[in-house]
């Protein structure tokens, strides 16, 4: 019998785990969404039937994060240690210079973001953070306005890995009605800010709201995983097409941003000549929404729109499509 061996880090009343000691579990002990799956579509995956013909299906996202990252000042026991440059000041203490980042990303780059998305009447999806929408209802209600969807990115910065299973559902529950009430929208789907838990597919898919969830990036196309209750649609996201290398260190020019998304689009859009594909855009209002990054965005877009045969659309968009053109097959 395989068995899998994990370092559990923090104790769960309803798993039994002790804190610091290793769990072993049988993999029938997992929930049916964590079999993993190394086959996929194979050599021919489906033809996705884009609307318009289109060989690639672009989502831009942009994370909407700002006011719900660590801060001790909020109940976490340390505050958020990554920004623009490295913080001298000790985790368990303010640093205001790091919290200026954030707020420039609430205060200006969201604004501009959504600015050279508008100019070329492109809509997408926002990962939103519950608390960072309630922190600025004028952004909320901004998304709402412009037809943008919404993925529920948490309640805040937390880690769903860590939590219990009362103490998760009740987290994902409690995001999507803060969601729901400061943007008078509901969200469609389901992202962690960080990992998911063994659990956390399950959890979404019984929740009852949810159209899928993103948190895989295992593929180029939608698909669906088995689940206790059946077929559960999952969108996949992508962390190489995205903004956040900037802060890690292995982007630094807008050109560099623009020449990895055209070359992404590129390669997508000649295989989608014979089965088109999807593609992911991640954004961050502190990070892409500087005017020096902004830029590369906007040369993304505009290179995209001119190659043509390409559908903008967003993430609620690309289920519902999947979900009509190749509905689950319960066994």
């Amino acid at each position: 019998m395989l068995v899998i061996v994990a370092w559990v880090p923090r104790p769960s009343k309803e798993s039994g785990r002790t804190a610091g000691a290793l769990a072993v579990s049988r993999v029938s002990d997992y929930p049916p969404a964590m079999a993993r799956n190394f086959v996929g579509y194979g050599e021919t995956p489906p033809e996705a039937r884009w609307p318009g013909g289109a060989r690639v299906a672009v989502n831009v996202v942009i994370n909407y994060e700002e006011g719900s990252e660590n801060r001790v000042e909020d109940g976490q026991s340390h505050r958020e240690t990554m920004g623009e440059s490295l913080s001298p000041v000790p985790p368990e203490e303010r640093d205001l210079a790091n919290e200026s980042f954030y707020e420039y990303g609430s205060r200006a780059g969201f604004w501009r973001l959504l600015r050279v998305l508008d100019e070329r009447k492109v809509q997408g999806t926002i990962f939103a953070c519950a608390v960072a929408l309630e922190r600025n209802l004028e952004a909320a209600k901004a998304i709402t306005a412009r037809g943008w969807d919404i993925c529920a990115h948490g309640n805040r910065w937390e880690e769903h890995y860590l939590m219990d299973r009362k103490s998760e559902r009740a987290a994902i529950s409690r995001a999507a009605a803060s969601i729901r009430e400061t943007t008078g929208q509901a969200p469609l789907g389901w992202y962690c800010r960080y990992g998911p838990s063994p659990i956390t597919r399950e959890l979404v898919a019984g929740q009852g709201s949810f159209l899928y969830d993103s948190d895989s990036y295992a593929d180029d196309l939608p698909y669906w995983a088995p689940t206790s209750t059946g077929p559960w649609l999952v969108v996949p996201y992508a962390l190489d097409t995205n903004d956040i290398r900037f802060w890690r260190g292995s982007l630094h020019l807008a050109d560099d941003f623009f020449a990895y998304l055209r070359d992404a689009f590129d390669q997508l859009w000649e295989e989608g000549e014979t089965r088109p594909r999807m593609m992911s855009v991640g954004l961050h209002c502190r990070i892409a929404g500087r005017p020096g990054r902004a830029a590369g965005l906007a040369r993304f877009l505009d290179h995209a729109q001119g190659r043509g045969q390409v559908w903008f659309a967003k993430r609620g968009d690309i289920a519902r499509h999947w979900s009509q053109e190749h509905p689950s097959r319960r066994p």
